[in-house]
């Protein structure tokens, strides 16, 4: 059996169950989370011309990031419902690579962390890509996809190196 005092989803009799924040102070939490995709020449070319048949790729997909963090918590079983105040979503291209990074940065004020809400938003968002370009490309490749930061709580600032 897992090592419940080090997984905080799981009681001391190793049950799954929604950890208790309500005696946690609410506090600014931020977090950042990124992925990118890699696709081929034509799909690049829509997306960098914005002439795909499904509308500006980019746009959708940064709509449909948003949508995800806000449903995170039904998506993700043991995520607490939040209450988002702000979420960034960015897009860098590489033409070289023929790749698409998306960044997204979620924040809130309450007890628990917003990491999962990045988290999603980058995943969902890089899905919309795929979903939106799969006609010329289905051999598109989603690769590191991970937390940047997150600062807030008890546990303050941690950034990845």
């Amino acid at each position: 059996m897992m090592n419940s005092e080090q997984l905080t989803h799981f009681n001391a009799q190793g049950e799954a169950h929604l950890v208790d924040v309500g005696t946690k102070q609410p506090t600014k939490r931020v977090a950042v989370a990124s992925g990118q995709i890699n696709v081929n020449e034509v799909a690049y070319n829509k997306i960098m011309n914005g002439n795909s048949n499904k509308g500006n790729v980019l746009e959708v997909a940064r709509i449909a990031a948003i949508q995800a963090a806000k449903q995170t918590s039904a998506l993700i079983p043991l995520c607490h419902p939040l209450v988002l105040t702000h979420i960034n979503v960015k897009f860098a291209t590489d033409d070289a690579q023929r790749s698409i990074t998306i960044r997204v940065q979620a924040e809130t004020v309450g007890s628990t962390g917003v990491e999962m809400e990045a988290l999603t938003a980058v995943s969902i968002g890089l899905l919309t890509i795929y979903d939106m370009l799969k006609a010329v490309d289905r051999g598109m490749i989603m690769t590191n996809l991970g937390l940047e930061q997150k600062e807030g709580g008890k546990s303050g600032m941690w950034i990845r190196e």
